[in-house]
């Protein structure tokens, strides 16, 4: 049976500007979503999260900040080790300095093109929660890994090897974005159906690892060509909290839009 949505799951929507906006367009961006989120239908009823290049973390930080806006704002990386020598990279530490109060980790991106294996995601997971960050953890599967019936054994795997050494006191600062790697960029999704069927199988890895009144308060997003014309019914599922939106979140009418959405479907439940 479909897990039921807890009364306190606020459904949590990420925009992911990844390796995009230069520094004006940042800051528009930022302040159009910002004021929004300070207002009806959104305040309050949905956690906003934006993760700007880290160029602009802390720009974007404190244009809001002026703005009087409590738009959070997220780092899309970190390093898992104190400040110290490590050319190139950002620590924990750093992020929250300016500004910044969640961190993505294990990203497809960071996966598949960087190389990131599942114990450098955990040493992330764990660092930021260590550090006072709340923290997105992403999964998915590959196409070949959907075609081979994969789905639920490589979620599972990643869910259990991210969370792994995490106190469960620190789950109520973790988010679960499942993101289909096949459907990222490329216009396809999972249907409403299929997506629902991932959450819940995590939801159940969750309530295995830890218990299940913390799996039913888990938030867990959907991640994959999230559009204002496929969220609503997204967002129906009982199961799916909130989104991981990449292209769509540099636009911000579309990205209101799904926010908008994640709303309605809020009141409804």
């Amino acid at each position: 049976m479909p897990t039921k949505t807890a009364p306190q799951r606020r459904p949590v929507i990420g925009g992911n500007w990844k390796m995009n906006t230069t520094l004006k367009p940042a800051e528009a961006l930022a302040l159009a979503v910002g004021r929004a989120a300070m207002q009806p239908p959104l305040h309050k009823a949905v956690e906003v999260v934006v993760f700007p290049p880290f160029v602009y973390l802390a720009h974007v930080a404190l244009t809001l900040c002026h703005a009087n806006s409590d738009l959070a704002v997220g780092a899309q990386d970190c390093w898992p080790e104190p400040p110290g020598a490590f050319t190139g990279e950002i620590s924990v530490a750093q992020i929250k300095d300016v500004g910044g109060r969640c961190v993505l980790t294990g990203h497809s991106e960071r996966r598949h093109v960087i190389g990131e294996d599942d114990a450098l995601v955990c040493r992330k997971t764990r660092a930021a929660l260590a550090g006072g960050l709340s923290c997105i953890l992403c999964v998915g599967e590959t196409l070949a890994q959907r075609e081979a019936g994969e789905t639920d054994a490589v979620n599972e795997r990643q869910v259990r090897a991210g969370l792994e050494g995490v106190a469960a006191a620190d789950m109520k600062r973790v988010v679960i974005a499942y993101e289909p790697v096949w459907a990222i960029g490329t216009g396809r999704n999972a249907s409403p159906d299929d997506a629902q069927a991932a959450h819940q199988r995590i939801r159940a890895v969750v309530a295995d690892m830890f218990t299940p009144d913390i799996a039913a308060a888990l938030r867990i997003q959907y991640g994959g060509s999230v559009k204002p014309d496929n969220a609503a019914s997204l967002f129906a599922m009982p199961d799916i909290d909130g989104a991981l939106v990449g292209g769509a979140s540099l636009k911000a009418e579309d990205f209101l839009a799904i926010c908008n959405a994640a709303a309605s479907a809020a009141a409804q439940r």
